[in-house]
């Protein structure tokens, strides 16, 4: 399942493609690779407004399972989503392309190599439909907590289109590419913004 993104559009790019009116990110670096524990710019409803704040990608596990943040949401239908299933807990994260292992291992390597999808060849920006908490834990390593509050979030996924069904069958990240789609997301029912509904056509898979 994904746990590799990028960013390869700047901060006043994205302000502008998401409509965002309040920003709270401060400076953003660049950011070729994005892995779980990241923090990175999330675009969420706050007052009215869309404000960009950076996020720690990851969210809270069901208490009885325990174990890591759970980076990847499928099953929103889970009493343990379902309550970070309103307005106020979607948020959009602004990427350029993501990432997925191929499935058997590059003979030449004996590895599997990381395969990359974007919209195009341009590698425009796209949100993916996520929701968002605060987590009062700690965060970081074992060897280097860093104490919470915390604002963490997670991908929800769906099923995986023909571009990225080869590479992996499973699931893929939900993505919305267009104002409506978005808007919807931050704001619809739920019975419009169910992510099983939201899925983009994506046009090339990189590698």
């Amino acid at each position: 399942m994904c746990n590799l993104y990028s960013i390869t559009k700047n901060q006043d790019a994205i302000r502008r493609l998401f409509r965002v009116t309040r920003d709270s990110a401060g400076n953003l670096p660049p950011m070729p690779g994005i892995f779980p524990d990241y923090p990175a710019p999330v675009v969420r409803n706050a007052s009215g407004e869309r404000e960009l704040i950076m996020m720690r990608w990851g969210m809270p596990p069901p208490p009885k399972f325990g174990g890591a943040p759970v980076t990847n949401i499928r099953n929103t239908a889970s009493p343990h989503w379902r309550g970070w299933l309103k307005p106020e807990n979607r948020c959009l994260v602004p990427a350029s392309s993501f990432s997925e292992y191929a499935p058997e291992p590059n003979p030449a390597t004996g590895k599997k190599d990381v395969v990359w999808f974007a919209l195009n060849d341009e590698r425009p920006l796209f949100a993916f439909a996520r929701i968002w908490t605060e987590y009062r834990g700690d965060r970081g390593t074992k060897s280097k907590p860093v104490p919470g509050p915390h604002l963490v979030h997670g991908f929800l996924t769906t099923a995986p289109n023909a571009i990225v069904e080869p590479i992996h069958p499973k699931a893929m990240p939900v993505i919305l590419t267009t104002d409506e789609e978005r808007a919807v997301w931050m704001r619809g029912p739920w019975d419009e913004a169910n992510p099983e509904t939201a899925l983009a056509v994506w046009d090339r898979a990189y590698s």
